[in-house]
C-alpha cells in the first residue's frame, strides 16, 4: 500500500445556515472547535479539523451558510469562502434540515453542487425520530442522489456516513497510488527513469540545454508584456482587452547575465492563454485556449505564475498555484502591475496570507514584485527560475536521509496504530523532478497523513527545499537494501 502525504482527503461540510454543519464537524474531530448556536450565520470563515470515522481518518472543513450579498460585503466574502471549499474538497457533504423540510437555499446548493466536479453526499440532519421523515423523503428532489437519515448531535446515521465515505476515499487512495506507480515507472522525455536515478550522484545541470519555462496566469495579468519584455522585442499582441493570446505560444529566447550558468542559457518560452474560472468559459475557442495552456504547464519544467497586483490571489489564483503543485513543477509567483498606484502593504499582506492558508504545501515559493510594462523588478525573475529549477532536481544522499530520519524520529515518532508502535525503518530518494522519497514500514498503513505532512515539512526545512512540490509516499514493507 503507498500513501501520498501531500494531498490528504478533505471532505467539505456545506449547507445554508443551521442545519448542522457545526455540530457534525465538532462529532467528527472529537472536540467542540466551531461554535454551535441556533442562531444562523455563526460560522462565517472556513474552519479545518483532523477528523476521524471509525478507522478512516480524513481532513475536515466546516463552511459558512449560503447568503446572496452584494460584491465585496460580508455575505459575499462568506460565500466566496464556501466556494473555496467545495473547489477544494474531494468530496462534499450538503445537510439539509429533516425537520424544516426543503427551502429555497438548499435548491441553490443543489444546483451548485451538480455544476461542482465532486462527489456529494446528502444527509438529512436532524432526523432523529419520525419529525424528519417528511423532510428526508422530500431531499430526493435535489437530485443529489439518495438522502440518508442523520443526527449530527445523537450521532445517528454515521454508519452510512461511515460507508459513503470510505468508498470514495478508497478511490481517491487508489488514484494516487496509481499516480505513484507512474512516477516509479520513470517519466517520458527527458524526465529521469527511476531504474537510472541515484541519490547520491549529485545533479549536474546541462547550460547548453533549453530550460522550458511558463508563463501563467488569469487573463489580462501580463503575460505577453512580460515576455515581450524579456524578449526586448513586441513579439506578442498585447492589449487592455482580457484575451488577447489564444494559443500557448513558444519563444526561443537566450538569457544573457552573471547570473545565467556560463553567462547565457537557452530558455523556451510558454506564452499561455489566460486561465478563468470554469463557469465563465462558455465558447468553445476559450476553451480549447484554456486546455492548451494547462498542456503547457505539463511541458513545462518552471512555471512562472503572473498575479495582478490589483486583485492579487482570487480563488483562480490559488487553483493555477495548486494545478502546478500537483503536475510537480517548480513554480515562481510573480506580482505585476507594481508601477500602478497600491496599498503594497495590503497587497503583500493579501499575498502572504493566501500563501499560509490555501498553499501551505508551497511554503518559501520566491514572490516577486514587478512591472512588466516598465521593467522594474524584472531582472530578479529568471535569477529565481534557476533557483527553483535547481531546487526542482535536487539530490539527496541516503545516509544523509537516513541520519534525517532516525533525528525527526527521535524527536516525534509516528502514534502508534491500536497500542502497536509504528516504526519507519528506512527512507530513500526515489526521483527528483520533483523530489521524491519512499520509506518503509512493516505497519506503513498506519501512518496517519498527518505525520507525514510532518515529515514533509520536516524535510523541506531540513534540506532547504523552499517553494519546491515534494512527494513522500509510505510503502508497507522491509526495508528492501537491508540484505545488500
Amino acid at each position: 500500500m503507498v500513501h501520498l502525504a501531500s494531498h490528504p482527503f478533505i471532505l467539505a461540510i456545506v449547507g445554508r445556515p443551521n442545519v448542522g454543519k457545526s455540530t457534525l464537524f465538532n462529532r467528527l474531530v472529537g472536540r467542540k472547535l466551531a461554535l454551535v448556536d441556533d442562531q444562523p450565520g455563526v460560522t462565517r470563515d472556513r474552519r479545518f479539523g483532523d477528523a476521524k470515522l471509525g478507522d478512516l481518518r480524513f481532513q475536515i472543513v466546516d463552511t459558512a451558510g449560503f447568503e446572496e450579498g452584494k460584491s465585496g460585503s460580508l455575505e459575499a466574502r462568506m460565500r466566496g469562502q464556501t466556494e473555496a471549499a467545495i473547489a477544494e474538497a474531494d468530496m462534499v457533504l450538503m445537510l439539509t434540515d429533516a425537520r424544516v423540510g426543503i427551502l429555497p437555499e438548499d435548491e441553490l446548493f443543489a444546483r451548485l453542487l451538480r455544476k461542482a466536479n465532486v462527489p456529494v453526499m446528502l444527509a438529512a440532519n436532524k432526523a432523529e425520530g419520525n419529525a424528519g421523515e417528511a423532510g428526508l423523503n422530500e431531499a430526493f428532489r435535489l437530485g443529489l442522489g439518495t438522502p440518508f437519515a442523520l443526527s449530527a448531535e445523537h450521532g445517528n446515521g454515521t454508519d452510512e456516513l461511515y460507508q459513503q465515505l470510505r468508498e470514495a476515499k478508497l478511490a481517491h487512495e487508489q488514484a494516487h497510488e496509481a499516480q505513484f506507480e507512474d512516477v516509479l515507472r520513470g517519466l517520458p522525455d527527458d524526465d529521469e527513469a527511476d531504474a537510472d536515478f541515484d541519490p547520491d550522484r549529485p545533479f549536474e545541470d546541462d547550460p547548453d540545454k533549453p530550460l522550458r519555462v511558463a508563463i501563467l496566469g488569469r487573463p489580462n495579468a501580463g503575460k505577453s508584456t512580460l515576455i515581450n519584455f524579456l524578449l526586448e522585442d513586441d513579439r506578442l499582441l498585447t492589449g487592455p482587452e482580457a484575451g488577447i493570446t489564444r494559443d500557448s505560444i513558444s519563444v526561443n529566447w537566450t538569457w544573457q547575465s552573471d547570473a545565467a550558468p556560463n553567462g547565457a542559457r537557452p530558455i523556451t518560452l510558454w506564452d499561455t492563454a489566460g486561465v478563468r474560472r470554469k463557469s465563465r468559459v462558455t465558447e468553445k475557442l476559450e476553451k480549447l485556449s484554456v486546455a492548451d495552456g494547462l498542456r503547457a504547464v505539463k511541458f513545462a519544467e518552471v512555471v512562472v505564475l503572473l498575479i495582478d497586483a490589483t486583485s492579487p490571489f482570487d480563488k483562480q489564483d490559488i487553483q493555477l498555484a495548486d494545478l502546478v503543485e500537483r503536475e510537480g513543477r517548480a513554480l515562481v509567483i510573480a506580482i505585476n502591475k507594481w508601477d500602478l498606484k497600491l496599498d503594497r502593504k495590503q497587497v503583500r499582506q493579501t499575498v502572504n496570507d493566501a500563501l499560509l492558508r490555501a498553499l501551505p504545501r508551497l511554503r518559501g515559493v520566491p514572490v516577486l514584485m514587478l512591472s512588466a510594462q516598465t521593467g522594474k523588478g524584472v531582472e530578479k525573475l529568471m535569477p529565481a527560475v534557476q533557483q527553483q529549477y535547481e531546487l526542482w532536481n535536487a539530490r539527496i544522499g541516503t545516509s544523509k536521509l537516513n541520519r534525517w530520519l532516525g533525528e525527526v524520529i527521535d524527536r516525534h515518532p509516528p502514534p502508534a496504530d491500536k497500542g502497536r508502535p509504528v516504526r519507519l525503518r528506512y527512507i530513500t530518494q526515489a526521483k527528483s523532478r520533483p523530489p521524491t522519497f519512499v520509506s518503509f514500514s512493516s505497519r506503513g498503513h498506519a501512518v496517519p497523513e498527518s505525520y507525514q505532512r510532518y515529515l514533509a515539512n520536516n524535510l523541506r526545512e531540513t534540506f532547504a527545499l523552499d517553494g519546491v512540490p515534494l512527494r513522500i509516499f509510505i510503502r508497507k514493507g522491509k526495508n528492501p537494501y537491508e540484505d545488500r
